[in-house]
């Protein structure tokens, strides 16, 4: 009898909510020992993350291991997790288990975001802004907190499952969705799908946190693609959009069944006029005007 595939939400489900530590899994190496590293691929200089296999997962790493130093990124600190909601590609989940630092740590296989990787670069994963700590030529490996796996849909994710990718934008990238961030929101979950022609509409229930912040012909980004809002069903907590035959192709939430998460980022414009009128920005404004 075949073994059930490795998922991490089993794991998270069992384990109580845990403070993350604020200190980093980074430590730091000197510049002669960075020069004797054989491979250009691996973070000597930052990093200590081994890939542990999934056959064997440590849960209890994750609460008892005490980092020593302070966190730290593998570059300078930068703008990173910007995105456009165009997904570059299907990438497919080699190895997913506990590393030996304390988390968990994902392999995916890839292609199109592997050209012009470098360590510290931030991939969206279904829409999760996450960063490069290891890669060859043929997939790249990130690192996941516990706090990741609880807030996305990436604890329902096995060896062997598809997920969305995208490379952040660059300053003469082209536009051609909306601001994301990587900044996942919360999940919805699919309740319902229907054909109609080549197209295919997709319900999402979700919280009414998330709702309000969700209006017709709006943007969402539901994991990590940019769409458009058809209606909003405030009495179901829900919302719908319609996928064309071609984005159907390109993206992973077709191959996703009823029942099944999604992650969600709101429109961060929706947000911003939310403070600004919460602040009495407007009360301002027309005081000093009249």
């Amino acid at each position: 009898m075949a073994a059930a595939p490795f998922r991490l939400s089993t794991i998270l489900c069992k384990t109580p909510k845990t403070s993350l530590p604020k200190t980093s899994i980074f430590p730091t190496t000197t510049a002669a020992t960075s020069a004797t590293t054989n491979s250009p691929y691996t973070l000597p200089s930052k990093s200590n993350l081994k890939f542990t296999a999934i056959s064997k997962p440590s849960t209890l790493s994750l609460f008892l291991h005490k980092p020593r130093h302070r966190q730290r990124h593998p570059r300078a600190a930068a703008i990173r997790c910007l995105f456009t909601g165009i997904v570059e590609e299907l990438g497919e989940i080699r190895n997913i288990g506990a590393s030996e630092a304390g988390g968990f740590d994902m392999e995916i296989a890839a292609k199109t975001v592997l050209e012009g990787v470098n360590l510290g670069d931030s991939i969206a994963v279904n829409g999760t802004c996450l960063t490069v700590t290891r890669f060859d030529d043929v997939s790249f490996t990130v690192g996941l907190a516990p706090e990741t796996l609880r807030k996305t849909s990436l604890s329902e994710l096995s060896a062997g499952s598809l997920v969305n990718l995208e490379r952040a934008v660059q300053p003469t990238s082209r536009m051609g969705g909306h601001f994301v961030q990587g900044h996942v929101d919360g999940t919805g979950e699919i309740v319902s799908t229907a054909p109609e022609g080549d197209s295919l509409w997709i319900k999402v229930k979700t919280t009414k946190e998330i709702l309000k912040y969700v209006v017709p012909k709006g943007f969402i980004a539901v994991d990590g693609t940019s769409l458009t809002v058809v209606d909003v069903f405030d009495d179901e907590n829900a919302f719908n959009f319609m996928l064309v035959a071609y984005t159907q192709q390109k993206v992973v939430i077709p191959l996703k069944k009823i029942g099944q998460k999604v992650n969600l980022e709101v429109d961060i414009l929706g947000k911003y006029v939310e403070r600004l009128l919460s602040s009495g920005f407007v009360d301002s404004i027309k005081s000093s005007s009249s």
